[in-house]
């Protein structure tokens, strides 16, 4: 386990710094329990960052999307399909729920998505796009979609 020593202003400067692909390699969404790691950078390619996409083993409907810089540090993640989360102040937060990096927690805290943002969380290929902008992922990586 990494020691949290990112401060909230880096953090935050980070989750709104355009990022765009590290390179121009065609990948295929993940099928049942399959995982991807994409190499994002800055647009003057001084920072590193990471898009993990992870869909549920059994079910479909279950995933994760996260972005992750400098290898360790996890941004904002969107978990979906899953149990609640317990925050550290012992509240509740139901799935799907976004982790946003809090300074001295890392991702540890959830929160409701916002709707007007994730419309349809239903659809994990929707999502992932939605996710990616939110994430100011500019130039996204290449990404074919498959089946479902």
């Amino acid at each position: 386990m990494n020691t949290i020593t990112l401060d909230q202003k880096t953090a935050d400067a980070l989750i709104a710094l355009p990022k765009v692909r590290a390179n121009n390699d065609l990948s295929y969404f993940p099928g049942t329990g399959g995982y991807l790691t994409l190499p994002l950078v800055s647009q003057d390619r001084a920072e590193s960052f990471s898009l993990d996409i992870r869909r549920g083993g059994i079910d479909l409907k279950k995933g994760t999307y996260q972005n992750r810089a400098m290898q360790i540090y996890v941004l904002v993640r969107l978990d979906y399909g899953g149990a609640p989360h317990r925050n550290p102040d012992g509240k509740e937060i139901r799935s799907p729920h976004l982790h946003i990096y809090r300074e001295g927690f890392g991702d540890k805290w959830a929160y409701e998505i916002p709707t007007e943002i994730f419309p349809q969380i239903e659809d994990p290929w929707q999502t992932l796009q939605n996710f990616m902008e939110y994430c100011n992922i500019i130039e996204p990586p290449n990404i074919q979609r498959g089946i479902l």
